[in-house]
């Protein structure tokens, strides 16, 4: 007796994650998506970006707004994407619209961002999406980190992700095969996700750059991930069970570097570089003599950058890492593209309000090369070592050669004593109250932070002030 087996249904899924504008990353990365889909059809194959595609360190991403991103997005055929903080905390809510509602050629995926005004989703964002690949039926819901303080200023209403999956998973499960969650809230919520939320069937994870090698498997859930920078590029061989309808998932992650550049999204890459540069030589000022800038030791460019933050924030005192400015300015015309080059990071200014003995401890700690020569990744931090403390509104006299934690002699406030259990108001930057660095910084008793604006928008407002320039020579740090 002959009896005809159901046939074999089965997708190749392919996702990217924290690329975080490593454009030839991303070119590589499409020409692997194209040999894919030329090997097995472009209805066997899934792809999908799980955010922080765009990063503004990058030329091409700041002189463009982010649509150098979403063009090679759009020329590799991404299938949908999710918002990474990088997306959705650098930009402002019309700059997404004009990437994601008039260029993407793709939906954009984030159950959890909730617009302020009206309560709902924005129209060119979406919770979830069923998508069918070779009769197979996937449920895609997007979510990403729930930085609360900061969407409410942008305009935005961060809800809880694991709430906003539990929602669109219920609503959607019975309509599709395979529920597959693009998660951009790291590794520990993804292992949550799998463990309290039943129906799921495939995390694909980014915001923290773990790399899966294997997947992980939680129950009937499988959490995969490909690390950072786009080194890696995750696959996923999905396989529907004709006996018991089950998805069998397989994941690996295929190394990057020895692929090509697509030669159509090189050539994207090359024609944004030229309009990025166009749009950033745009001048700032015009500076009379050099400003240098050092990481290990006072400097005039370090000096007005915390004393624009003081003033943008109405401080009595500014606190920033030498670290964050990667060079110094010569003499002539500053540029957009100069300081974007010196001051790559997406760090806000913030106001905090600190007590004197921990303003003190990292003034000490500021004076040691433990500190100053701290390597610091993530947090938005583009720099290479945290630096010494620049400051405004202190006066700081120090014995080099004393102990560590005694060499301070005296620090004034505007001409008064630093008193220990006096609280003061201190403009400084978002990394700090995050516990980087310089770790007393964090100890805020209350915190208000500025966005969109970055610390280089401040720098670019005290470079055209000749006062202000002026200013920053005077000495803050005085050896006795």
């Amino acid at each position: 007796m002959e009896f005809n087996a159901a046939p074999t249904r089965q997708v190749i899924l392919l996702h990217s994650n924290d690329i975080h504008s490593r454009l030839e990353q991303a070119a590589r990365i499409s020409s692997l998506i194209t040999e894919e889909r030329r090997s097995r059809g472009s209805d066997r194959v899934l792809v999908l970006d799980i955010g922080d595609h765009m990063d503004r360190m990058r030329l091409e991403t700041e002189g463009s707004d982010g649509l150098v991103n979403i063009a090679l997005l759009n020329e590799a055929g991404y299938d949908a994407v999710t918002l990474g903080n990088n997306e959705g905390l650098t930009y402002g809510m019309a700059d997404l619209e004009q990437a994601y509602r008039r260029h993407a050629r793709f939906p954009a995926l984030c159950a959890n961002l909730i617009d302020r005004r009206t309560g709902e989703l924005p129209e060119w964002l979406m919770s979830s999406l069923i998508v069918t690949k070779n009769g197979i039926r996937f449920g895609l819901v997007g979510v990403t980190a729930p930085f609360s303080e900061f969407y409410t200023l942008l305009g935005w209403d961060a809800r809880d992700p694991l709430e906003a999956i539990r929602e669109a998973v219920s609503r959607i499960r019975s309509a599709t095969d395979v529920i597959v969650v693009m998660s951009h809230l790291g590794l520990s919520s993804d292992e949550r996700i799998a463990r309290e939320i039943d129906g799921v069937d495939l995390i694909l994870g980014g915001h923290t750059h773990h790399l899966l090698e294997e997947p992980l498997q939680i129950g009937q859930t499988t959490i995969c991930a490909a690390g950072k920078f786009g080194e890696y590029l995750g696959r996923v061989e999905i396989t529907i069970d004709p006996a018991t309808g089950r998805p069998i998932i397989q994941g690996s992650c295929v190394p990057v570097a020895a692929a090509p550049l697509d030669p159509e999204a090189d050539a994207i890459i090359r024609s944004y570089r030229a309009s990025g540069e166009q749009r950033l030589s745009a001048r700032v000022s015009r500076l009379v003599e050099p400003l240098p800038a050092n990481s290990e030791r006072e400097s005039p460019l370090t000096n007005l950058l915390a004393a624009g933050i003081r003033r943008w924030t109405g401080a009595d005192i500014g606190i920033v890492n030498n670290g964050q400015l990667l060079g110094g300015l010569a003499k002539g015309d500053v540029t957009q593209g100069q300081l974007h080059a010196l001051c790559p990071s997406p760090i806000n200014p913030c106001r905090v309000r600190l007590r004197g003995a921990h303003i003190r401890q990292a003034l000490e700690e500021a004076l040691l090369p433990d500190y100053t020569g701290l390597a610091i990744r993530g947090f938005g931090f583009r720099g290479l070592v945290l630096g010494t403390l620049a400051v405004d509104g202190l006066e700081i006299r120090y014995d080099a050669s004393a102990a560590d934690y005694a060499k301070l002699t005296s620090v004034t406030v505007n001409g008064q004593p630093l008193l220990d259990d006096c609280s003061y108001i201190v403009g400084t930057i978002d990394m700090f109250t995050f516990g980087i660095g310089y770790m007393s910084l964090r100890e805020s008793e209350e915190t208000i932070f500025y966005l969109p604006e970055f610390i280089r928008d401040v720098l670019a407002h005290e470079l055209a002030d000749s006062d202000a320039v002026a200013d920053s020579r005077r000495k803050r740090w005085r050896t006795v």
